[in-house]
């Protein structure tokens, strides 16, 4: 599903949404990786637990989707090193998604998690809804955007204030490519040469990651020689 630029409907008097789409774009499309964000634990590659959300429950429902915009690499990540996945949604053409249908509550709790801050406060969704982003701090993944609604609720992520062209591209570690394309292929069902052909040719990743290293991930258990990223031939 194409998710459109278009922000919910004004209301005369603002009235926060029960739920959201979360739009996870990166590690948290698993489904067992997200739990931890819901339920608390350690999830798989990471080095810390998470506490978890004040409302434990599973999601209601999940969609693929394709938000407008463009994912890329940049920044060094603490916890697979190499580049981290970021969303540009200015860029030109479509990056792949996750939409979880979850409560404004919940959605607060996870984003407070990926913001290395302590989950329980609700976060005041007025700004980003009426204008599509708000920036509530400097750091990564502080800046909320509204990607658009499907069925008539807004689709909500988070991502770093500055743009694709804003900071170096840098490539992603073999762990995390590994990762990303479990996900993509576990929520969109695309097949291994769909999935290396995307990640391949994101910023960052592009000129040192090719299409066939990427998919020799997926075929390859970790530790293996194609660990080591595989740049384009010529």
């Amino acid at each position: 599903m194409i998710v459109r630029r278009r922000l919910p409907p004004q209301q005369r008097e603002f009235t926060a949404p029960r739920q959201v789409w979360y739009a996870a774009f990166g590690s948290n499309m698993h489904r067992s990786r997200l739990s931890c964000y819901l339920t608390g634990g350690r999830p798989e590659g990471g080095r810390k637990a998470q506490p978890g959300c004040r409302d434990p429950r599973p999601p209601e429902r999940a969609l693929p989707v394709m938000l407008p915009g463009e994912l890329y690499f940049a920044m060094e990540s603490p916890v697979w090193t190499g580049g981290s996945a970021f969303y540009d949604p200015d860029a030109e053409g479509h990056t792949a998604a996750r939409a979880w249908l979850v409560t404004a509550g919940q959605f607060s709790d996870i984003a407070a998690q990926e913001m290395h801050r302590e989950p329980g406060t609700d976060l005041d969704l007025r700004e980003v809804l009426t204008s599509g982003r708000c920036e509530v701090g400097g750091g990564r993944y502080e800046t909320l955007v509204c990607a658009g609604t499907v069925e008539d609720r807004p689709v909500l992520t988070f991502t770093a204030p500055w743009g694709r062209d804003g900071v170096p591209g840098n490539p992603p570690a073999a762990v995390y490519l590994r990762h990303l394309a479990s996900g993509l292929a576990e929520s969109h069902g695309w097949p291994a040469a769909r999935i290396a052909a995307y990640l391949a040719s994101r910023r960052g990743a592009a000129g040192h990651w090719s299409a066939a290293a990427v998919e020799g991930l997926l075929e390859s258990p970790p530790g293996e020689p194609e660990d080591e990223a595989a740049p384009l031939p010529g």
